[in-house]
């Protein structure tokens, strides 16, 4: 780590280091938690808040549900397969109570993607919404599952409310499709059949499996990358420290987070909140803009987590911009690159700067964050305490300030590696501990660091490298481009050619303008030689945009 970054770090009161001791595991965390914070709100989601208290309750029933009425055993697999609802930290942290390693599984999985993480990761249980369980019926019978558990939406509401709205997904907006799973049952008959008294405790040590969580498969198989309550520990501590910086308080925050807990940026970002005995507003579908407006304005939230996309998305909304934001502390962004104009936008809308982080699955995954007092533009910050970065060649010699290399991390938030596959993490984890995460960044003179590009995402046009997230920030700041990426194609005379797909607000806007604009801000063999404008961009569950689908497109 250069000089610079250690004394920027020093400066702005972010710790050289965190107590390792301080929780013997993720389950550790929130017994404590619990007993500091008690009937303080914990979770909510369509309307209902559980307190620190309803979630121990339901939570010690799920793990004695698992004990007493499955052959599941301390190490077995449970996948969960649910969007931002109440009944995802219950089932979490139920099943680590019970010693299992938790599988979190995308609700918007094809039969496909779904049959291959079930077996790739041997899951024993599957608990998965009512609204998505026709997708397990096609290929559960392919897996080792040996139970399946359905809830539906307001499972954890009072009765009245729970009645009303699961009819309604059902019957009146027909959410909820017919099933027939043999191995199936209904997740709160499951826990009216457990008794809680009868919970044995199970001892759970820091190096432990506690999370398989699958990667995107943006290239190749999608793989489980093994996180150990160690891992996990150590990020939820990591990024406390640098929340200290923002001047969060305890059990006096509310979060708004839009993002699905399965991911792990958002799911770090719950446990940390946990830690901290704040309130976790969770929202089940953040692509409805108008329900997630409402949800932002009914509790007045302190702190909102979200992604490039959805930033721009909101400022764009009427309804939005007429919020009142007088008690936002805190935006954080991350899970894809911040462009300027979408931060500046945020900024002018609400008043609240966005810091950007920046981390991977494999890494739990935050590795450095803009801290509060030190916000800077177009930077993913300086790296967490106890983290250590550094930038290297193709030939693995380490770089100074200035020079672009590939990123590289150690720290005790690294993965152990891939579930059974040895090669693929020996093609990313070094003997000492050094993971390649796969992008390209620069030290800064000031010691922050800056991604320039992911390194299979970077376009060489004839020998010189284009970086695509250069190019977006400078054509999403011209009026009239809402959303932009750059991707290349095959070029005969140059070896790959820019091509820049656009979703325009002002239906005048051409290309050529565009491509005017381009030459006056750009070298020249960065300038696209393609505008393609369409809808919409394509993108995951989390709202990051997919460059392969673009560039299977052209």
């Amino acid at each position: 780590m250069e000089a610079e970054t250690r004394n920027a770090m020093s400066r702005l009161g972010i710790p050289a280091e965190i107590d390792l001791s301080q929780y013997s595991s993720v389950v550790d965390i929130y017994e404590k938690a619990i007993k500091r914070y008690g009937d303080k709100p914990a979770y909510s989601s369509l309307g209902h808040t559980l307190s620190f208290n309803d979630l121990r309750t339901h939570a010690y029933q799920f793990a004695s549900y698992l004990q007493q009425h499955s052959s599941l055993k301390p190490g077995d697999r449970v996948a969960i397969q649910l969007p931002n609802l109440i009944q995802y930290p219950v089932i979490l942290y139920g099943a680590m109570l019970a010693g299992m390693v938790v599988v979190n599984t995308n609700p918007l999985y094809q039969p496909r993607e779904l049959e291959h993480q079930l077996k790739d990761s041997g899951a024993k249980l599957l608990v998965v919404l009512a609204n998505v369980a026709d997708i397990a019926e096609k290929i559960v019978a392919n897996t080792a599952v040996e139970r399946v558990l359905i809830t539906e939406l307001a499972d954890f509401h009072p009765l009245h409310k729970r009645v009303a709205i699961n009819l309604a997904a059902k019957h009146l907006k027909q959410l909820v499709p017919e099933v027939n799973i043999d191995i199936a049952q209904p997740f709160l008959k499951a826990l009216s059949m457990a008794d809680a008294s009868r919970f044995e405790p199970v001892t759970i040590h820091q190096e432990q499996l506690a999370a398989l969580q699958y990667t995107g498969g943006t290239t190749g198989v999608a793989k489980g990358a093994m996180l150990s309550h160690r891992n996990l520990v150590a990020n939820t501590l990591q990024c406390k420290g640098l929340f200290d910086t923002y001047g969060l308080r305890r059990a006096e925050e509310t979060i708004v987070l839009p993002l699905p807990l399965y991911h792990i940026y958002s799911f770090t970002v719950g446990m940390v909140m946990m830690e901290q005995g704040n309130h976790c507003v969770l929202v089940p579908d953040p692509r409805n803009l108008e329900v997630l407006i409402k949800i932002i304005k009914r509790y007045s939230m302190s702190f909102f987590c979200g992604i490039n996309t959805l930033f721009v998305a909101l400022c764009n909304e009427e309804a939005f911009q007429d919020l009142d934001f007088s008690d936002l502390k805190l935006t954080l962004s991350g899970g894809m690159a911040l462009t300027e104009d979408a931060a500046k936008h945020w900024q002018q809308v609400t008043g609240v700067d966005v810091h950007q982080g920046y981390g991977l699955t494999e890494t739990s995954p935050v590795l450095s964050a803009n801290p509060g007092g030190g916000n800077k533009a177009n930077s993913i910050g300086l790296p967490l305490p106890a983290t250590q970065l550094l930038i290297r060649d193709e030939r693995g010699k380490a770089l100074g300030v200035g020079e672009a290399g590939e990123l590289c991390a150690r720290g005790p938030q690294v993965m152990a590696g891939y579930w059974q596959r040895p090669e693929a993490t020996a093609e990313v984890l070094d003997d000492d501990g050094w993971f390649a995460t796969g992008d390209i960044a620069i030290i800064d003179p000031d010691g922050y660091y800056r991604i320039v590009d992911r390194k299979k995402d970077m376009i060489i046009v004839s020998g010189f490298n284009v970086y695509p997230n250069e190019l977006d920030h400078v054509i999403s700041e011209y009026p009239g481009v809402l959303e932009c990426a750059a991707i290349g194609v095959p070029d005969a005379l140059s070896g790959e050619a820019v091509v820049m797909f656009v979703v325009k607000s002002d239906p005048s806007l051409t290309g050529q303008v565009l491509r005017d604009y381009s030459k006056q801000q750009l070298t020249g063999y960065k300038v696209p030689s393609k505008f393609v404008f369409v809808d919409e961009l394509p993108k995951s569950a989390v709202g990051k945009i997919l460059r392969r689908e673009l560039r299977a497109k052209a």
